[in-house]
């Protein structure tokens, strides 16, 4: 019995919480630590570039002062052209250098943003193999899929613009204050006007946007989850004639994703204009003070030249903030996102654990009063006891729900137990790695998983140095010798597309793999459910081999396919009602009985008595 997945949870929006954007970059910053020395180079070698900028409109003031001397001195003198060419050769050597340190700079900073992205996507990678399964039940495939793919994307896209800028900018702004008030600190405090009327206007408009660029990466999310599961479960939306129902889901959330880009985008658009008004308020005081200045004789148009530049460098840094802002709201959303799932609770480790059965497994398994639920206000199963002796076929049936799969979850630590405990060969196996306990089963379930690759990648999976001879015999063993033999390639045969293999073959290939795997125990999960009769025929046939002499645990819905099992658990509720071998549970005449007669009753006879 599966656990409430994912898909119930399609269509959640998060909402910002006070202080995310704060909370979530300071995580990414701190994860961006490890690439402290490229963001140094990178750092330095935006301050030079800050400083040649800054420097500049000083011989921008000599030049312009050089060329309006005749004009402005009341001794009318040549031009000399020899301190004018100084001047420009200065000025070009210092912004061809700028945009050489911008270039190494920005590349230093593409590197650090792609690398760390790849780093971001291992972490995820490797925390994913480590999360249970619970985290799994919670959250649908495509919202996994978006955090990975599009929220990574975003924060390396808005890293590797954003973050040189916001740098160049502090520090830019910091420098031409200190220019400013060594030129002309009338004119200065003059440019200063515009200054507070944006940082108020920058936190209103970050107040308005970041809540819809986070709803923004939450509705891509949920779009994905869409997209995932409609793609997947395409031959089922066809069957129930349901395209247009498919087709009104995903407009209905395409819809909800273009409004919140809408608005994220309309909003923090918003920023740039206004900072660009509210910029020409510093340049008209700028004019209007230096103009007296010049009345008055006490400065030179070097200086008004110098200092119009110096306030589109110092207006400059500050509409970049903005569009850092803009950008790095983007960021912080997918970062939450990113460092949510980085932060779940994961396996415990168990590295300091030694290897429990290190002699022969012989396949004793007991369950002693396991008691289990998927949430803790909701008991799957109460109280579970069971012993099972060595190289048993154990059958476990009941209606739907009853908590079958449940068991082989409990059995396989997919899932921990809320008390009780499971034993093999008198071990208890949260003693054992879950490695171990992986090792001591082979699994063939309803779901067939096949993968693009040969069909010898498939059959031998996980396991190295498995010579043809042997993956053969288990072909033939799972009666599927004749199905290789027709393949152009054999073994060899490149599979690109699992549909075009039917589910029996798929279903033997199945059988075939965990014979290769050779485990000293199985479990079979409605192995035949899926197929036609003969089919079943044949892989009941290569299943019989499968189990002889391993212990095995059978779950199955056709209850005559589990008729030879040496042990039948029937379970009800959570609970085991009835147990014994197929004869005895049919004379017992209690619940088995409705459940196996009812399977067999054909035009009011019953078919078994």
């Amino acid at each position: 019995m599966p656990g409430p997945m994912g898909g119930g949870m399609r269509g959640a929006t998060p909402q910002l919480q006070k202080g995310e954007f704060g909370k979530n970059m300071g995580k990414l910053l701190s994860y961006m630590r490890r690439y402290a020395a490229p963001l140094t180079i990178s750092i330095i070698f935006t301050a030079a570039t800050t400083v040649l900028a800054i420097l500049a409109p000083q011989y921008l003031s000599k030049l312009t002062d050089e060329l309006t001397a005749p004009i402005a001195t009341v001794d009318a003198r040549a031009i000399d052209f020899t301190q004018l060419w100084n001047f420009a050769i200065i000025l070009i050597v210092f912004y061809v250098c700028e945009a050489l340190f911008r270039y190494v700079s920005s590349f230093t900073m593409t590197t650090v943003s792609q690398n760390m992205c790849k780093r971001m996507r291992t972490d995820i990678s490797v925390k994913i193999n480590v999360l249970p399964l619970r985290y799994f039940d919670g959250h649908a495939f495509g919202d996994t899929l978006s955090r990975v793919t599009n929220d990574v994307d975003t924060i390396g896209t808005s890293v590797n613009q954003s973050f040189t800028m916001l740098v160049q900018s502090i520090l830019q702004i910091v420098g031409v204050l200190i220019a400013m008030f060594v030129t002309c600190w009338q004119m200065a405090l003059a440019s200063l006007i515009a200054l507070p009327i944006m940082a108020i206007l920058l936190v209103v408009i970050m107040r308005f946007s970041q809540p819809q660029f986070r709803k923004q990466q939450a509705e891509l999310a949920n779009l994905d989850g869409i997209v995932e599961e409609d793609y997947s479960g395409h031959l089922v939306i066809k069957a129930f004639n349901a395209e247009d129902k498919s087709q009104r889901d995903l407009d209905k959330t395409n819809k909800k994703l273009k409004r919140a880009t809408f608005m994220s985008q309309a909003i923090s658009g918003v920023m740039m204009p206004v900072m660009s008004v509210v910029s020409y308020l510093a340049y008209a005081a700028v004019l209007v003070v230096g103009g007296i200045l010049i009345s008055n004789g006490t400065q030179t148009y070097g200086v008004i030249a110098a200092f119009l530049a110096y306030v589109s460098l110092f207006q400059s840094p500050l509409t970049q903030i903005a569009q850092a802002f803009n950008s790095l709201q983007s960021a912080a959303a997918a970062a939450g996102r990113v460092f949510e799932i980085l932060e779940e609770p994961e396996l415990e480790d168990e590295s300091y654990k030694e290897r429990k059965l290190t002699e022969g497994v012989k396949g004793y398994v007991d369950f002693k009063n396991v008691c289990f639920g998927y949430n803790e206000d909701r008991i799957i199963i109460p109280d579970f006891s069971a012993h099972v002796e060595p190289g048993m076929k154990v059958a476990i049936v009941g209606p739907t729900g009853a908590g079958k799969t449940t068991m082989v979850n409990l059995l396989m630590r997919f899932y921990e137990t809320n008390s009780g405990d499971i034993f093999i060969d008198g071990v208890s196996i949260k003693d054992m790695k879950r490695e171990e306990v992986a090792e001591l089963f082979g699994m063939v379930l309803q779901d067939t998983w096949m993968f693009e690759g040969t069909l010898r990648d498939n059959l031998v999976y996980n396991k190295t140095d498995v010579k043809d001879e042997t993956i053969m015999e288990a072909c033939e063993a799972a009666n599927l010798g004749h199905y290789v033999s027709t393949l152009p390639g054999g073994l060899d045969y490149y599979i690109e597309e699992t549909d075009e293999i039917s589910g029996g073959q798929k279903q033997l290939i199945t059988i075939a793999r965990a014979m290769i795997e050779n485990a000293p125990m199985l479990i079979l999960d409605e192995a035949t459910s899926n197929v036609d009769t003969r089919t079943e025929e044949i892989i009941q046939e290569a299943m019989d081999r499968l189990t002889e002499g391993r212990t095995s645990f059978v779950i199955a819905h056709r209850l005559s396919t589990i008729r030879n099992a040496n042990l039948i658990l029937v379970m009800r509720d959570g609970n085991i009602v009835e147990q014994g071998t197929h004869e005895e549970l049919m004379e017992l005449g209690g619940f088995y009985s409705e459940l196996y007669n009812s399977q067999f009753a054909s035009e009011g006879e019953n078919l078994i008595t």
